[in-house]
């Protein structure tokens, strides 16, 4: 028998968090296979770590992790993986968006044989902020990662233990779980599932949120800035070389003057506002080195139920 492992990182979701434990077990009784959930709380300020403890307190099957502060999603669903102990892990979001229902068809779809199996929306049910960012990350996805053109990324998945195992062997204090999962699998698909609007609330994601992300994959796992950067600056140092040469020339030619000032304050404004920019970004990479190599965890865990 199958035991499916059921991850969801959970933050402000007091005011849905039970009717998706009710949807999970209603979907789980009389089912083929064994599983656990696995409720992660991301530092929630709400009530959502004494619903956890409760449902866990009636439910052997339901482990409760409260993170020591909020990591984020990412780190949360990390957490998840390393402490569940299924033969398949599916992540999916607090809110029923992803109706567990929809579990059967990624569990369907896994059994064919593939190490990865993403939820595929007909309809998302997004915000346009979400819609924005999904397609920002969905290119860097294929960029850092080499994502299929034909795979459709999504926070509803399911993959192997093997998968989990891999995911969970990387050291990096700034996981990305997409990323890492496409790192750790060889074979990937997709499978139809239905994502309903909603219920409660409205989505963490921020437009701010899109934009650490986007940092986090362009510099963690990427050096794409550095490159982008180096290039510019080969081509600046060209342009520069060229122009100073033409004043040279014509000044060898046709005699020096005091003119040109302007031009001569706008360059070298404009070179060192480039070598600001570049030590800037390799600020960044150092820093971030730092902590890889200072904090060993992406997260640290306060208390466990169960």
């Amino acid at each position: 028998m199958d035991k499916i492992s059921v991850v969801i990182p959970v933050f402000n979701s007091e005011a849905i968090l039970d009717k998706t434990v009710d949807a999970l077990e209603s979907f789980f009784n009389g089912k083929e296979f064994d599983y656990e959930i696995l409720l992660i709380n991301d530092g929630s300020p709400d009530n959502s770590w004494g619903i956890i403890e409760r449902r866990a307190a009636s439910n052997p099957k339901i482990l409760g992790v409260k993170l020591l502060r909020n990591y984020g999603q990412h780190s949360a669903v990390l957490c998840g993986i390393r402490e569940s102990n299924g033969d398949f892990v599916v992540t999916m979001d607090d809110d029923l968006q992803n109706p567990p229902s929809e579990i059967l068809p990624l569990y369907s779809k896994i059994k064919e044989g593939y190490d990865v199996v993403f939820g595929k929306f007909p309809v998302k049910r997004h915000g346009p902020i979400r819609k924005l960012g999904t397609i920002l990350i969905n290119y860097l996805n294929k960029k850092i990662f080499n994502k299929p053109s034909d795979l459709t990324l999504s926070n509803f998945r399911i993959f192997t233990n093997d998968v989990a195992e891999r995911v969970c062997s990387y050291k990096t204090r700034f996981p990305y779980i997409p990323g890492l999962v496409l790192l750790a699998g060889t074979s990937f698909a997709n499978t139809r599932t239905e994502h309903h609007a909603r219920e409660v609330g409205k989505s963490n994601y921020s437009f701010g949120k899109i934009l650490a992300l986007m940092s986090r994959l362009l510099i963690n796992y990427s050096s794409y800035p550095l490159k982008f950067l180096t290039k510019l600056g080969f081509a600046l140092s060209a342009l520069s070389f060229g122009y100073g040469l033409f004043y040279l020339i014509r000044a060898l030619l046709f005699g020096g003057s005091v003119q040109g000032w302007s031009s001569l304050v706008v360059i070298i404004s404009f070179l060192n506002g480039y070598i600001i920019l570049f030590l800037g970004l390799l600020g960044e990479y150092i820093s971030r080195v730092l902590l890889e190599l200072t904090i060993s965890e992406p997260f640290l865990i306060k208390e466990k139920t169960n």
